[in-house]
Protein backbone atom coordinates (compact mmCIF):
# COMPACT_ATOMS: atom_id res chain seq x y z
CA UNK A 1 0.00 0.00 0.00
CA UNK A 2 1.36 3.42 -0.91
CA UNK A 3 2.11 6.12 1.66
CA UNK A 4 -0.74 8.21 0.28
CA UNK A 5 -3.28 5.44 0.80
CA UNK A 6 -1.83 4.71 4.24
CA UNK A 7 -2.22 8.36 5.31
CA UNK A 8 -5.72 8.51 3.82
CA UNK A 9 -6.75 5.37 5.72
CA UNK A 10 -5.25 6.67 8.97
CA UNK A 11 -7.07 10.00 8.67
CA UNK A 12 -10.35 8.21 7.93
CA UNK A 13 -9.88 6.14 11.09
CA UNK A 14 -9.20 9.24 13.19
CA UNK A 15 -12.31 11.00 11.84
CA UNK A 16 -14.51 8.25 13.21
CA UNK A 17 -13.97 9.46 16.78
CA UNK A 18 -12.84 13.11 16.76
CA UNK A 19 -13.45 13.67 20.49
CA UNK A 20 -11.15 10.80 21.41
CA UNK A 21 -8.51 12.12 18.99
CA UNK A 22 -8.76 15.58 20.54
CA UNK A 23 -8.43 14.27 24.10
CA UNK A 24 -5.52 12.06 23.02
CA UNK A 25 -3.58 15.06 21.80
CA UNK A 26 -4.27 17.10 24.94
CA UNK A 27 -1.01 16.06 26.62
CA UNK A 28 1.00 17.01 23.55
CA UNK A 29 -0.83 20.35 23.33
CA UNK A 30 0.05 21.18 26.92
CA UNK A 31 3.66 20.02 26.57
CA UNK A 32 4.36 21.84 23.31
CA UNK A 33 2.53 24.93 24.54
CA UNK A 34 4.70 25.02 27.67
CA UNK A 35 7.87 24.60 25.59
CA UNK A 36 6.90 27.42 23.22
CA UNK A 37 5.89 29.77 26.06
CA UNK A 38 9.09 29.09 28.02
CA UNK A 39 11.27 29.56 24.95
CA UNK A 40 9.60 32.84 23.99
CA UNK A 41 9.86 34.20 27.54
CA UNK A 42 13.50 33.07 27.75
CA UNK A 43 14.40 34.62 24.39
CA UNK A 44 12.58 37.81 25.36
CA UNK A 45 14.48 38.01 28.65
CA UNK A 46 17.81 37.45 26.90
CA UNK A 47 17.03 40.16 24.36
CA UNK A 48 16.02 42.54 27.17
CA UNK A 49 19.33 41.86 28.94
CA UNK A 50 21.26 42.49 25.73
CA UNK A 51 19.40 45.76 25.19
CA UNK A 52 20.15 46.77 28.77
CA UNK A 53 23.83 45.95 28.29
CA UNK A 54 23.87 48.07 25.16
CA UNK A 55 22.17 50.94 26.99
CA UNK A 56 24.78 50.84 29.78
CA UNK A 57 27.61 50.87 27.27
CA UNK A 58 29.46 47.90 25.87
CA UNK A 59 32.63 46.58 27.50
CA UNK A 60 32.59 49.16 30.30
CA UNK A 61 34.84 49.00 33.36
CA UNK A 62 34.16 51.04 36.49
CA UNK A 63 37.11 52.24 38.56
CA UNK A 64 36.37 53.43 42.10
CA UNK A 65 38.70 54.84 44.76
CA UNK A 66 39.88 52.53 47.50
CA UNK A 67 38.57 51.92 50.97
CA UNK A 68 39.84 53.56 54.14
CA UNK A 69 39.97 51.67 57.42
CA UNK A 70 40.91 52.65 60.93
CA UNK A 71 41.05 50.45 63.99
CA UNK A 72 39.51 47.55 62.11
CA UNK A 73 36.58 49.69 60.95
CA UNK A 74 36.11 50.06 57.20
CA UNK A 75 34.63 53.30 55.89
CA UNK A 76 33.36 51.78 52.64
CA UNK A 77 34.24 52.12 48.97
CA UNK A 78 35.41 55.54 47.86
CA UNK A 79 36.31 56.73 51.37
CA UNK A 80 39.83 57.68 50.31
CA UNK A 81 40.88 60.06 47.55
CA UNK A 82 43.01 58.19 45.07
CA UNK A 83 41.70 58.86 41.56
CA UNK A 84 42.39 61.98 39.57
CA UNK A 85 41.52 63.29 36.13
CA UNK A 86 45.18 62.81 35.25
CA UNK A 87 44.72 59.09 35.94
CA UNK A 88 41.96 59.00 33.34
CA UNK A 89 44.15 60.79 30.79
CA UNK A 90 47.01 58.37 31.48
CA UNK A 91 44.75 55.34 31.04
CA UNK A 92 43.59 56.57 27.64
CA UNK A 93 47.15 57.40 26.61
CA UNK A 94 49.05 54.34 27.87
CA UNK A 95 46.57 51.43 27.76
CA UNK A 96 46.26 50.10 24.18
CA UNK A 97 43.25 47.87 25.03
CA UNK A 98 41.19 50.90 26.10
CA UNK A 99 38.92 52.66 23.59
CA UNK A 100 37.87 55.68 25.63
CA UNK A 101 37.83 57.02 29.19
CA UNK A 102 35.53 59.37 31.09
CA UNK A 103 36.24 60.79 34.57
CA UNK A 104 33.12 61.25 36.70
CA UNK A 105 32.28 63.54 39.61
CA UNK A 106 28.94 62.82 41.22
CA UNK A 107 26.55 65.24 42.88
CA UNK A 108 22.97 65.13 44.06
CA UNK A 109 21.10 68.35 44.54
CA UNK A 110 17.98 70.15 43.45
CA UNK A 111 17.54 71.46 39.92
CA UNK A 112 15.22 74.46 39.53
CA UNK A 113 13.57 75.96 36.46
CA UNK A 114 10.99 78.69 37.04
CA UNK A 115 8.59 77.46 39.69
CA UNK A 116 9.43 73.81 39.09
CA UNK A 117 12.13 71.76 40.76
CA UNK A 118 13.40 68.21 40.63
CA UNK A 119 16.21 66.18 42.19
CA UNK A 120 17.64 63.96 39.44
CA UNK A 121 18.68 60.44 40.35
CA UNK A 122 22.06 60.98 38.74
CA UNK A 123 24.07 64.19 38.33
CA UNK A 124 27.42 63.57 36.69
CA UNK A 125 30.25 65.94 36.02
CA UNK A 126 32.28 64.40 33.24
CA UNK A 127 33.78 64.98 29.79
CA UNK A 128 32.29 64.62 26.28
CA UNK A 129 33.87 61.12 26.18
CA UNK A 130 31.15 59.97 28.60
CA UNK A 131 28.66 59.85 25.74
CA UNK A 132 30.95 57.58 23.73
CA UNK A 133 31.76 55.31 26.69
CA UNK A 134 28.07 54.86 27.50
CA UNK A 135 27.24 54.66 23.77
CA UNK A 136 24.94 57.66 24.10
CA UNK A 137 26.20 59.23 20.91
CA UNK A 138 22.85 60.45 19.58
CA UNK A 139 21.21 63.45 21.20
CA UNK A 140 17.50 64.06 20.95
CA UNK A 141 18.11 67.78 20.67
CA UNK A 142 20.96 70.29 20.75
CA UNK A 143 24.69 69.54 20.97
CA UNK A 144 27.03 68.10 23.62
CA UNK A 145 29.39 70.30 25.60
CA UNK A 146 33.02 70.37 24.50
CA UNK A 147 36.47 69.82 25.98
CA UNK A 148 36.87 73.60 26.06
CA UNK A 149 33.80 73.77 28.29
CA UNK A 150 35.51 71.28 30.61
CA UNK A 151 38.74 73.31 30.70
CA UNK A 152 36.88 76.59 31.29
CA UNK A 153 34.41 75.14 33.80
CA UNK A 154 31.56 76.44 31.65
CA UNK A 155 28.10 76.44 33.13
CA UNK A 156 26.48 74.25 30.47
CA UNK A 157 24.66 70.94 30.81
CA UNK A 158 22.81 68.11 29.07
CA UNK A 159 19.49 66.86 30.41
CA UNK A 160 17.88 63.43 30.31
CA UNK A 161 14.33 62.90 29.09
CA UNK A 162 12.87 62.47 32.60
CA UNK A 163 14.42 65.72 33.82
CA UNK A 164 13.13 67.54 30.73
CA UNK A 165 9.62 66.19 31.32
CA UNK A 166 9.59 67.16 35.00
CA UNK A 167 11.03 70.65 34.56
CA UNK A 168 9.89 71.76 31.14
CA UNK A 169 6.80 69.72 30.36
CA UNK A 170 6.34 69.97 26.61
CA UNK A 171 8.79 72.86 26.08
CA UNK A 172 12.20 72.58 24.49
CA UNK A 173 14.88 73.21 27.16
CA UNK A 174 17.73 73.99 24.77
CA UNK A 175 19.06 77.50 25.37
CA UNK A 176 17.17 77.95 28.63
CA UNK A 177 18.71 78.55 32.03
CA UNK A 178 18.29 76.24 35.01
CA UNK A 179 19.69 76.61 38.52
CA UNK A 180 21.71 73.91 40.25
CA UNK A 181 22.53 74.87 43.85
CA UNK A 182 22.05 78.54 42.94
CA UNK A 183 24.38 78.21 39.96
CA UNK A 184 22.86 79.01 36.57
CA UNK A 185 23.42 76.40 33.88
CA UNK A 186 22.56 76.82 30.22
CA UNK A 187 20.99 73.72 28.66
CA UNK A 188 22.86 72.91 25.44
CA UNK A 189 21.31 69.55 24.60
CA UNK A 190 18.88 66.76 25.49
CA UNK A 191 19.95 63.12 25.72
CA UNK A 192 18.05 60.45 23.83
CA UNK A 193 15.91 58.05 25.83
CA UNK A 194 17.49 54.89 27.28
CA UNK A 195 14.84 53.59 29.68
CA UNK A 196 15.55 51.59 32.83
CA UNK A 197 18.68 49.53 33.41
CA UNK A 198 18.91 45.97 34.80
CA UNK A 199 18.40 47.21 38.36
CA UNK A 200 15.27 49.12 37.34
CA UNK A 201 16.97 52.53 37.64
CA UNK A 202 15.72 55.25 35.30
CA UNK A 203 18.70 56.12 33.09
CA UNK A 204 16.90 59.18 31.70
CA UNK A 205 16.75 60.89 35.11
CA UNK A 206 20.21 62.39 34.63
CA UNK A 207 22.08 65.68 34.28
CA UNK A 208 25.50 65.85 32.64
CA UNK A 209 27.86 68.80 32.89
CA UNK A 210 31.63 69.41 32.69
CA UNK A 211 33.28 67.76 35.68
CA UNK A 212 35.19 70.94 36.53
CA UNK A 213 31.91 72.82 36.75
CA UNK A 214 30.25 70.26 39.01
CA UNK A 215 33.30 69.93 41.21
CA UNK A 216 34.21 73.58 41.72
CA UNK A 217 30.92 75.40 41.21
CA UNK A 218 28.34 72.91 42.56
CA UNK A 219 30.02 70.68 45.13
CA UNK A 220 32.62 73.36 46.02
CA UNK A 221 35.39 70.80 46.56
CA UNK A 222 39.00 71.76 46.51
CA UNK A 223 42.37 70.28 47.26
CA UNK A 224 42.23 71.58 50.81
CA UNK A 225 38.85 70.06 51.58
CA UNK A 226 39.86 66.83 49.90
CA UNK A 227 42.98 66.54 51.98
CA UNK A 228 41.05 67.36 55.12
CA UNK A 229 38.49 64.71 54.25
CA UNK A 230 41.18 62.17 53.67
CA UNK A 231 42.95 62.90 56.87
CA UNK A 232 39.73 62.75 58.87
CA UNK A 233 38.63 59.43 57.37
CA UNK A 234 41.98 57.79 57.94
CA UNK A 235 41.93 58.83 61.55
CA UNK A 236 45.09 60.87 61.42
CA UNK A 237 45.99 62.73 64.58
CA UNK A 238 47.55 65.61 62.62
CA UNK A 239 44.23 67.44 62.50
CA UNK A 240 44.01 67.32 66.26
CA UNK A 241 47.58 68.50 66.76
CA UNK A 242 47.29 71.25 64.16
CA UNK A 243 43.62 72.27 63.86
CA UNK A 244 42.59 73.86 60.57
CA UNK A 245 40.87 76.79 62.24
CA UNK A 246 43.97 78.89 62.01
CA UNK A 247 44.55 82.46 60.90
CA UNK A 248 42.69 83.40 57.70
CA UNK A 249 45.18 84.90 55.25
CA UNK A 250 42.47 86.05 52.85
CA UNK A 251 38.93 87.28 53.50
CA UNK A 252 36.36 84.52 53.35
CA UNK A 253 34.40 84.47 50.09
CA UNK A 254 30.67 84.03 49.82
CA UNK A 255 29.10 81.07 47.97
CA UNK A 256 28.15 83.34 45.06
CA UNK A 257 31.74 84.60 44.74
CA UNK A 258 33.11 81.08 44.96
CA UNK A 259 30.71 79.89 42.25
CA UNK A 260 31.42 82.85 39.98
CA UNK A 261 35.22 82.71 40.34
CA UNK A 262 36.38 79.18 41.22
CA UNK A 263 39.94 78.93 42.50
CA UNK A 264 42.26 76.97 40.23
CA UNK A 265 43.81 73.85 41.75
CA UNK A 266 46.61 71.60 40.61
CA UNK A 267 45.22 68.39 42.01
CA UNK A 268 41.60 67.36 42.02
CA UNK A 269 40.16 64.01 42.94
CA UNK A 270 37.28 62.50 41.04
CA UNK A 271 34.69 59.97 42.18
CA UNK A 272 35.16 57.31 39.53
CA UNK A 273 36.51 56.59 36.06
CA UNK A 274 34.55 54.89 33.29
CA UNK A 275 36.72 52.88 30.92
CA UNK A 276 35.50 51.37 27.64
CA UNK A 277 37.57 48.47 26.33
CA UNK A 278 38.02 48.12 22.58
CA UNK A 279 36.14 44.80 22.53
CA UNK A 280 34.75 42.16 24.87
CA UNK A 281 37.82 39.98 24.17
CA UNK A 282 40.17 42.76 25.28
CA UNK A 283 38.47 43.38 28.63
CA UNK A 284 40.93 41.16 30.59
CA UNK A 285 43.87 42.89 28.90
CA UNK A 286 42.34 46.30 29.66
CA UNK A 287 41.94 45.36 33.34
CA UNK A 288 45.57 44.22 33.58
CA UNK A 289 46.88 47.34 31.83
CA UNK A 290 44.78 49.73 33.92
CA UNK A 291 45.72 47.98 37.15
CA UNK A 292 49.43 48.04 36.34
CA UNK A 293 49.30 51.69 35.28
CA UNK A 294 47.41 52.89 38.36
CA UNK A 295 49.68 50.96 40.72
CA UNK A 296 52.67 52.60 39.06
CA UNK A 297 51.12 56.08 39.15
CA UNK A 298 50.03 55.68 42.79
CA UNK A 299 53.45 54.26 43.72
CA UNK A 300 52.07 51.10 45.26
CA UNK A 301 54.78 48.64 46.17
CA UNK A 302 54.62 44.94 45.26
CA UNK A 303 52.54 43.04 47.80
CA UNK A 304 50.58 46.10 48.89
CA UNK A 305 46.84 46.17 48.15
CA UNK A 306 45.40 48.40 45.44
CA UNK A 307 44.02 51.78 46.48
CA UNK A 308 41.29 51.46 43.83
CA UNK A 309 38.69 48.93 42.73
CA UNK A 310 37.94 47.82 39.17
CA UNK A 311 34.49 46.42 38.41
CA UNK A 312 33.78 44.62 35.18
CA UNK A 313 30.18 45.38 34.18
CA UNK A 314 30.17 42.55 31.67
CA UNK A 315 30.59 40.11 34.58
CA UNK A 316 27.44 41.50 36.17
CA UNK A 317 25.47 41.28 32.95
CA UNK A 318 26.86 37.81 32.27
CA UNK A 319 25.62 36.73 35.69
CA UNK A 320 22.14 38.04 34.91
CA UNK A 321 22.17 36.28 31.53
CA UNK A 322 23.35 32.96 32.99
CA UNK A 323 20.69 33.12 35.70
CA UNK A 324 17.98 33.72 33.11
CA UNK A 325 19.32 30.91 30.95
CA UNK A 326 19.39 28.54 33.94
CA UNK A 327 15.78 29.30 34.85
CA UNK A 328 14.68 28.89 31.22
CA UNK A 329 16.42 25.54 30.94
CA UNK A 330 14.84 24.31 34.17
CA UNK A 331 11.38 25.27 32.96
CA UNK A 332 12.12 23.65 29.60
CA UNK A 333 12.94 20.38 31.30
CA UNK A 334 9.64 20.56 33.17
CA UNK A 335 7.88 21.15 29.86
CA UNK A 336 9.72 18.21 28.29
CA UNK A 337 8.47 15.98 31.09
CA UNK A 338 4.92 17.00 30.24
CA UNK A 339 5.66 16.06 26.62
CA UNK A 340 6.73 12.58 27.72
CA UNK A 341 3.56 12.29 29.79
CA UNK A 342 1.57 13.29 26.70
CA UNK A 343 3.38 10.62 24.67
CA UNK A 344 2.53 7.95 27.24
CA UNK A 345 -1.11 9.05 27.02
CA UNK A 346 -1.06 8.64 23.25
CA UNK A 347 0.42 5.17 23.58
CA UNK A 348 -2.32 4.13 26.02
CA UNK A 349 -5.11 5.43 23.80
CA UNK A 350 -3.57 3.75 20.76
CA UNK A 351 -3.40 0.45 22.65
CA UNK A 352 -7.09 0.80 23.49
CA UNK A 353 -7.79 1.61 19.84
CA UNK A 354 -5.91 -1.50 18.71
CA UNK A 355 -7.97 -3.63 21.08
CA UNK A 356 -11.24 -2.10 19.90
CA UNK A 357 -10.33 -2.51 16.22
CA UNK A 358 -9.01 -6.07 16.45
CA UNK A 359 -11.72 -7.48 14.17
CA UNK A 360 -11.10 -4.67 11.66
CA UNK A 361 -7.40 -5.48 11.65
CA UNK A 362 -8.16 -9.18 11.16
CA UNK A 363 -10.51 -8.38 8.27
CA UNK A 364 -7.93 -6.20 6.55
CA UNK A 365 -5.31 -8.90 6.86
CA UNK A 366 -7.79 -11.48 5.56
CA UNK A 367 -8.34 -9.49 2.35
CA UNK A 368 -4.63 -9.08 1.69
CA UNK A 369 -3.18 -6.34 3.93
CA UNK A 370 0.34 -7.13 5.06
CA UNK A 371 1.69 -6.67 8.59
CA UNK A 372 3.80 -3.79 7.34
CA UNK A 373 0.67 -1.98 6.07
CA UNK A 374 -1.02 -2.31 9.46
CA UNK A 375 2.15 -1.11 11.20
CA UNK A 376 2.36 1.94 8.92
CA UNK A 377 -1.33 2.77 9.36
CA UNK A 378 -1.20 2.87 13.19
CA UNK A 379 2.16 4.60 13.15
CA UNK A 380 0.80 7.29 10.84
CA UNK A 381 -2.22 7.73 13.10
CA UNK A 382 0.06 8.32 16.11
CA UNK A 383 2.29 10.77 14.21
CA UNK A 384 -0.73 12.68 12.84
CA UNK A 385 -2.15 12.95 16.35
CA UNK A 386 1.15 14.27 17.70
CA UNK A 387 1.64 16.75 14.85
CA UNK A 388 -1.90 18.06 15.29
CA UNK A 389 -1.25 18.36 19.01
CA UNK A 390 2.03 20.14 18.26
CA UNK A 391 0.27 22.66 15.98
CA UNK A 392 -2.35 23.38 18.64
CA UNK A 393 0.41 23.56 21.25
CA UNK A 394 2.31 26.17 19.22
CA UNK A 395 -0.81 28.35 19.07
CA UNK A 396 -1.46 27.80 22.78
CA UNK A 397 2.16 28.59 23.69
CA UNK A 398 2.24 31.81 21.67
CA UNK A 399 -1.11 32.79 23.15
CA UNK A 400 0.21 32.08 26.64
CA UNK A 401 3.38 34.14 26.13
CA UNK A 402 1.30 37.02 24.75
CA UNK A 403 -0.92 36.78 27.83
CA UNK A 404 2.17 36.93 30.06
CA UNK A 405 3.35 40.06 28.25
CA UNK A 406 -0.14 41.59 28.45
CA UNK A 407 -0.62 40.99 32.17
CA UNK A 408 2.89 41.00 33.66
CA UNK A 409 4.74 43.00 30.98
CA UNK A 410 7.51 40.43 30.90
CA UNK A 411 9.55 40.70 27.70
CA UNK A 412 8.68 37.95 25.21
CA UNK A 413 9.97 37.33 21.71
CA UNK A 414 8.92 34.76 19.11
CA UNK A 415 11.39 31.95 18.49
CA UNK A 416 11.31 30.16 15.09
CA UNK A 417 13.81 27.65 16.44
CA UNK A 418 11.37 26.71 19.21
CA UNK A 419 8.56 26.20 16.65
CA UNK A 420 10.77 23.96 14.50
CA UNK A 421 11.90 22.04 17.59
CA UNK A 422 8.28 21.63 18.71
CA UNK A 423 7.33 20.11 15.35
CA UNK A 424 10.32 17.76 15.40
CA UNK A 425 9.69 16.73 19.01
CA UNK A 426 5.99 16.11 18.29
CA UNK A 427 6.78 13.83 15.35
CA UNK A 428 9.42 12.04 17.41
CA UNK A 429 6.98 11.48 20.29
CA UNK A 430 4.44 10.08 17.81
CA UNK A 431 6.97 7.65 16.36
CA UNK A 432 8.43 6.57 19.71
CA UNK A 433 5.20 6.13 21.64
CA UNK A 434 3.09 4.98 18.67
CA UNK A 435 5.43 2.26 17.56
CA UNK A 436 4.53 -0.29 20.23
CA UNK A 437 0.73 -0.18 19.61
CA UNK A 438 1.37 -0.30 15.84
CA UNK A 439 3.76 -3.22 16.21
CA UNK A 440 1.24 -5.01 18.45
CA UNK A 441 -1.48 -4.51 15.81
CA UNK A 442 0.75 -5.78 13.01
CA UNK A 443 1.56 -8.96 14.98
CA UNK A 444 -2.07 -10.04 15.30
CA UNK A 445 -3.12 -13.40 13.82
CA UNK A 446 -5.88 -12.72 11.22
CA UNK A 447 -7.93 -15.76 12.28
CA UNK A 448 -7.70 -14.99 15.98
CA UNK A 449 -8.46 -11.34 15.26
CA UNK A 450 -11.62 -12.23 13.33
CA UNK A 451 -12.77 -14.43 16.24
CA UNK A 452 -12.16 -11.60 18.76
CA UNK A 453 -15.38 -10.49 20.52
Amino acid sequence: MTIYRTVKTALRSLRRNPMRALLTTLGIVIGVGAVIAMMEIGVGSSSAIKRTIASMGANVLLIFPGTAASGGVSFGAGSVVTLTAEDAEAILRDCPAVRNVAPVVRARTQVVYGNRNWVPAVMYGTTPAFLDVREWTELAEGEPFTERDVLNGSKVCLLGQTLVRELFGGESPVGKEIRVKNVSFRVVGVLSSKGANMMGMDQDDILLAPWTTIKYRVTGSSLQSANQSTSSTTGSTMSRLYPSSGVQLYPERSEAQAAAQPMPVRFANIDQILVAAKSAEEIPSAIEQVQALLRERHRIRPGEPDDFNIRDMTEVTRTFASTTSLMTNLLLWVAMISLVVGGVGIMNIMLVSVTERTREIGLRMAVGARARDVLQQFLVEAVVLCLAGGALGILAGQGGSYLVWLTLRWPVESSPEAVAAAVAVSASVGIVFGFYPAWKASRLDPIEALRYE
